[in-house]
């Protein structure tokens, strides 16, 4: 046996050494790129300068006329702003300290980090001012070279790629890896088509961007090596053997429903009830209680919040507001089912939080649709409002419903003290909502309390329907030998 590890040792070096080869000219190859790019950009080489000029020209010239292609390439160029990346790598890193992989996660931060020190840095030392286009749609400040959006996709996609490909199916890795490559082209792409970067700045973004990737890469990979791992090939990923702790369920702890259709069927008997519920109730009070003690109180209410207004109240009640927006109720049930991934191990509460979220959406809309009630006659603080009617509340109804399904989750996942502040959030985030909605003069008090019609019951009958079941339990509680990252290997 010890023969064959020693005749064996040659091969493993071997190939060793041809990947490192390899890595290294990659790194070498893409850093000559980028000096060399940097050089033509500072000396406003012409031949450079003619071709940026040519291509921001004819983008501008197609998406200037065409108000869905400019929508559309405003959606796509989030994916690589700072605070959808910020988002992701939190969340990303959160994970990864919550199954104990400390030493991905240290990757995670660091490569991030360095990204963005090397953006600034590099932007103020080559100071490129921004295209000039014949009909601007966009705006970005700052220098212009490199694309911090194209550096920043193509580092943090990157980074995710390799931290988590163990725990993507081997058949599923090049479609994976497509998709990333994918993303961050389209990134580039939206940043020269709006007309806030050349060509080179974006081609510039990317090359530092796989620079910067490389080392951190190397430099992870010798970690490794200093604490006696293997080095992998990088189509494995930075840690093939965390896959266990990689995967968001192990396939001992799936839970598949018992019986989906009849699960269906009752959730859809409950929206229809509630809808029925929440247009009764809005009949009433548009239309039978019109003129009522009621509809009286509800004005009185609106114009005392109105009558005093104050500029220290008026900011607590714009983050009250912020709370049950669209964007942040969405990056807050992003954030809730990865931590629930990465806590429980278990599909079936993010299940339960998309249901419940998705369900508060389309019954929302569908109310404020049939009921189709006019915002209250004060003077409104704030942006315009959407299209929809001030009945019920939307800000209320999402908030009322993502902090309520949390705290059901972490209330059945624990006996500790936190289920308390957890039921504590879900009683004083949503009223903070609803007082700044009323403070701000879009809403009045009986669309905040048909919101709690929509949310409460909604929640409820989506964890009835929803809840493990003891026969359900699955066969492997815990993800058991799996080493922390300070535990022996």
């Amino acid at each position: 046996m010890l023969h064959q590890s020693h005749r064996l040792e040659p091969d493993r070096l071997e190939r060793f050494a041809l990947r490192s080869v390899l890595g290294l000219a990659a790194v070498i190859v893409a850093g000559t790129g980028f000096a060399l790019l940097v050089g033509l950009v500072r000396t406003a080489w012409e031949p450079l300068h003619a071709v940026d000029r040519a291509v921001t020209d004819a983008l501008n010239t197609v998406v200037s006329g065409n108000a869905l292609l400019l929508e559309t390439l405003q959606a796509l160029t989030d994916f690589g702003g700072l605070a959808v990346l910020a988002r992701v790598l939190v969340l990303a890193t959160a994970f990864l300290l919550i199954r104990r992989r400390v030493r991905l996660a240290a990757y995670v931060v660091v490569t991030a980090l360095g990204a963005l020190i090397l953006d600034r840095v590099v932007k103020l030392l080559v100071g490129r001012l921004r295209p000039v286009v014949e009909e601007p749609v966009a705006t970005a400040a700052g220098m212009s070279f490199p694309s911090g959006h194209s550096m920043g996709s193509l580092v943090s996609y990157g980074v995710l790629l390799l931290v988590f490909a163990p725990a993507v199916p081997r058949r599923l890795r090049p479609m994976v890896v497509t998709v990333v490559v994918a993303l961050v082209v389209v990134v580039g792409f939206t940043r020269i088509a709006l007309g806030v970067h050349h060509l080179s700045d974006v081609i510039g973004g990317w090359l530092l961007g796989l620079v910067w990737l490389g080392i951190t890469a190397v430099a992870f990979r010798r970690w490794r090596r200093e604490i006696g791992l293997r080095t992998p090939a990088l189509s494995e990923g930075l840690a093939p053997e965390e896959a266990p702790a990689l995967e968001p369920v192990p396939a001992a702890r799936r839970e598949p429903l018992p019986h989906p259709w009849r699960g269906t069927a009752e959730l859809s008997v409950a929206w229809v009830l509630i809808l029925g519920a929440l247009f009764g109730a809005g009949v009433l009070v548009t239309g039978v209680l019109d003129g009522s003690a009621l509809a009286a109180a509800d004005q009185a209410v609106i114009r005392w919040f109105a009558d005093h207004r104050d500029p220290a109240l008026a900011g607590l009640a714009r983050v009250g507001s912020w709370i049950g927006n669209t964007q942040w109720i969405l990056a807050g049930t992003l954030a809730a089912c990865a931590l629930a991934l990465a806590v429980l191990r278990r599909w079936r509460p993010v299940l339960f939080l998309l249901v419940a979220m998705g369900g508060e959406l389309t019954l929302f809309l569908a109310a404020a649709a049939a009921v189709g009630r006019s915002r209250p006659p004060v003077p409104h603080l704030g942006p315009e409002l959407p299209p929809t009617s001030g009945f019920p509340s939307g800000h209320v109804a999402a908030a009322l419903t993502l902090y309520t399904a949390i705290a059901v989750l972490v209330w059945h996942a624990t006996g500790r003290w936190w289920r308390w502040a957890a039921v504590a959030a879900a009683v004083l985030i949503p009223l903070w909502c609803a007082l700044s909605r009323m403070y701000r003069g879009v809403h009045y008090p009986t669309d905040v309390l048909a919101s709690v019609l929509l949310a409460l019951p909604w929640v409820a009958v989506t964890w009835w329907v929803l809840r493990p079941r003891p026969g359900d339990a699955p066969r492997d509680p815990s993800p058991a030998g799996r080493p922390a990252d300070g535990d022996a290997p």
